[in-house]
């Protein structure tokens, strides 16, 4: 798996024959997760919670790892920028982002990170 540094706080790892501008990395699940922090404006905390989440990577099933912060899109009704932190990961299938809730590497995570946020909010989706 190679890194791709996208600016500011996002960082993207994917399989060593995917290219960073082809396209999405083939995956059938993706495993969105958005973070908001205790301590809101804390850079000190968000940058906890992202050192956290690049720990993620090293999980075998995981496919790609995208790491980011709200962009400075334009205000629009539809955008919600009010998370502070989001991960999205890519995996293979259902059976890979269940090996990947056990692991123990993401238990750790969430047992050395869970005191930085508030509220966490997950969206899981299928490729069709």
């Amino acid at each position: 798996m190679s890194m791709i540094a996208l600016g500011g706080a996002g960082v993207v790892a994917v399989p060593a024959s995917a290219t960073s501008d082809a396209g999405p990395v083939s995956a059938k699940l993706v495993h969105h997760v958005f973070f908001w922090l205790r301590n809101a404006g804390s850079a000190e905390d968000r940058e906890q919670l992202i050192a956290g989440i690049r720990k993620l990577a090293v999980i075998d099933v995981v496919r790609g790892l995208h790491i980011g912060v709200p962009a400075p899109t334009e205000d629009r009704e539809v955008v919600d920028s009010s998370y502070d932190v989001s991960e999205l990961l890519f995996f293979d299938s259902v059976a890979d982002q269940k090996t990947y809730q056990d692991h123990p590497v993401h238990k750790a995570f969430v047992a050395n990170c869970s005191h930085l946020w508030r509220k966490v909010v997950v969206y899981d989706t299928l490729s069709v």
